[in-house]
């Protein structure tokens, strides 16, 4: 049962989300590609990472991440910015146009949590966060985005 409700939540995200970006493109063509928006989507979860680092996150190689990102570039959805400790690293960091597609699905988020916080007591949000705080730390190792270099 628990399974089942926490997968109908995550699909209710998914689904406004999709719901959303058809809306707003409804009379023109999407400017990311369903691979291109994973890839963004990656690259802002891990908050400025270097081509090599999203490489491995996404489990492709550094060529084909390359490919990726300069299209992306391209479309105006990032940016690289020269790290300040190493002059020869580079960091993928959003600009404000993908800021823009990304709060489509964010602002929901917020619709929710606000809903959320009027529905339950100040204790039932404590262990809410207290589970997916261990959700997010411990339960999923295999997403691991802490071992980063510093920009």
């Amino acid at each position: 049962m628990l399974e089942e409700q926490f997968y109908n939540v995550y699909t209710k995200f998914k689904l406004h989300f999709f719901q959303n970006v058809f809306e707003k493109w409804q009379n023109r063509e999407a400017s990311l590609t369903t691979v291109e928006t994973f890839c963004m989507e990656i690259i802002y979860y891990m908050k400025n990472p270097t081509i090599n680092e999203f490489a491995r996150l996404a489990n492709i190689s550094s060529p084909n991440a390359a490919y990726k990102i300069n299209n992306l570039i391209k479309k105006g959805y990032i940016k690289k910015v020269q790290s300040k400790h190493d002059k020869r690293e580079y960091h993928l960091e959003v600009t404000e146009k993908y800021n823009n597609y990304y709060n489509i699905s964010y602002n929901y988020l917020h619709v929710v949590m606000g809903r959320i916080n009027e529905k339950f007591t100040q204790d039932e949000l404590k262990v809410m966060e207290k589970i997916l705080t261990v959700m997010s730390e411990e339960l999923m190792p295999e997403i691991d985005v802490s071992n980063r270099s510093e920009q």
